[in-house]
């Protein structure tokens, strides 16, 4: 476990359902079983995050961070407009927690979170670095492509750590 230091960085806040594409820190907070889907490209200095809620879009446009399986796509292409390609671009992912202990799949939306996030990735061919998803326990994270795309989890139960 990573020793707790403070991040002195003003970082641009993501919301349920929001993204953010640029070289900025970025931050979001209260993920149960909302998926923190980060996207960084060290060679440019860049990276993405979005605050996704569901698995799937069911053709809905309006909101592309929401969604899973709008959401890296919408990502993928900000990430483009700085020069990045999908062979130098690597994810990693927070969240997808069972916050209510249901064990059908149905209603288990933090592990559909997960799943659909993992196909998404597999399909577009990104490789997936790191992830801390799953359990019972809420989390926040900070990333921070500038300093080499530092993310850091702080979870419910009070846990600290680096992803």
């Amino acid at each position: 476990m990573a020793e707790f230091r403070p991040i002195d960085v003003n970082a641009r806040f993501i919301g349920i359902g929001e993204y953010y594409v640029g070289g900025d820190a970025m931050t979001t907070i209260g993920l149960g079983s909302c998926i923190a889907l980060i996207l960084h490209d060290e060679r440019h200095g860049v990276g993405a995050m979005a605050h996704v809620m569901l698995p799937e879009s069911k053709g809905q446009t309006d909101r592309p961070g929401k969604y899973a399986d709008t959401a890296l796509v919408t990502l993928l292409e900000g990430l483009g407009a700085f020069g990045s390609r999908n062979g130098s671009i690597r994810a990693k992912m927070v969240g997808g927690a069972n916050m209510f202990g249901f064990n059908d799949n149905n209603l288990n939306i933090g592990e559909r979170n997960i799943e659909a996030v993992h196909n998404a990735l597999k399909e577009k061919r990104i490789f997936l670095d790191a992830e801390d998803v799953g359990g019972k326990v809420g989390r926040s994270v900070i990333y921070n492509p500038k300093a080499g795309g530092e993310i850091v989890v702080r979870r419910a139960d009070g846990v600290c750590a680096e992803l």
